[in-house]
């Protein structure tokens, strides 16, 4: 008797991600023909996007976004790491069902979400999608200045994305939401992708044991922080805690497994009162995104009833 042959693992992607499917190469070439010079065969001889080039992946993503998502103007400094279009959306489509699953199955009126993007970075990324996808409204902060100025940059030069984004710089590189959410505001998701690493050595020390290159477009202080990936989420958990009552769904990625084991406890452990945990996940890499929330069922309902409900 033959042995069954096991099935391929596919990976996961959200069922309403624009790129759950292949790209048409040919409509984005047409849209951006520079996107041809940064073209080789694949592992089945057919043309394809050189991704082991940063510049190939940056055009590549810019065009994904003008194609799909109606963004004409993207431009950043070649020293901020360029995001992948697919990732980053699924991250929001999942959000999104977070939303519905705490309005029994119906996503709340776009314009009646505002979400808080922690470490919003210079390429402007969770919020293009959040509006462009839902119409939410973003609070975006950074503790880089600069990043900050190229994603108001991208935000002005975009028409769908004006006036949807209040960005807020993050002046004390240790908090999370101190200094940038106040005490009087209420958000209904709170995103962040935090920083991995303790330190750009800790980085390049990582990189090199996975057997990858490393390059300056990959190791930049956005992804450092002392203490690294768990310090800066125990962190942020703390202070989401202090802000109990003004967002209804915290939320992280969370990338390194100890990290993934370890935290739902930690937050138990702080009051939340519900923890949940997907894993998502495209090419290689595996994320948990983390969802949190301290408020009781009592408090849910009236928050769906006072912010969400649609009058008729």
């Amino acid at each position: 008797m033959s042995k069954e042959k096991k099935k391929p693992v596919k990976n996961k992607i959200h069922s309403r991600n624009k790129n759950k499917d292949r790209y048409n190469l040919n409509a984005l070439l047409a849209l951006n023909p520079k996107l041809g010079d940064y073209l080789k065969p694949n592992f089945k001889g057919e043309e394809a996007v050189d991704l082991s080039n940063s510049t190939a992946v940056k055009i590549l993503n810019q065009t994904l976004l003008h194609y799909y998502y109606g963004v004409e103007h993207w431009n950043f400094s070649d020293q901020n790491i360029c995001p992948t279009i697919p990732n980053r959306a699924d991250y929001i489509h999942y959000m999104a069902d977070v939303l519905m699953g705490s309005n029994f199955g119906n996503l709340p009126n776009g314009e009646k979400i505002t979400c808080l993007d922690i470490g919003t970075g210079a390429t402007c990324i969770y919020p293009i999608i959040g509006i462009t996808e839902y119409n939410w409204n973003f609070i975006a902060s950074d503790i880089n200045a600069e990043s900050l100025e190229s994603a108001k940059k991208i935000s002005k030069e975009n028409k769908a994305l004006s006036h949807k984004i209040d960005f807020r710089l993050q002046e004390k590189g240790k908090d999370v939401i101190y200094g940038t959410l106040r005490k009087e505001e209420t958000i209904d998701i709170a995103i962040c992708n935090p920083p991995f690493y303790n330190s750009i050595e800790d980085a390049k020390i990582e990189t090199l044991e996975k057997g990858a290159p490393y390059t300056s477009l990959e190791i930049t202080p956005e992804i450092i922080y002392n203490g690294g990936e768990i310090r800066f989420l125990k962190q942020y958990i703390k202070e989401s805690k202090a802000f109990s009552k003004n967002c209804f769904w915290f939320s992280a990625l969370v990338t390194k497994k100890a990290n993934q084991k370890a935290l739902p406890d930690f937050l138990k452990l702080v009051g939340a009162t519900d923890v949940k945990t997907i894993h998502i996940g495209l090419g290689h890499k595996s994320t948990q995104m983390l969802v949190w929330t301290f408020l009781s069922v009592i408090e849910q309902k009236e928050w769906r009833e006072t912010k969400w409900r649609t009058k008729k």
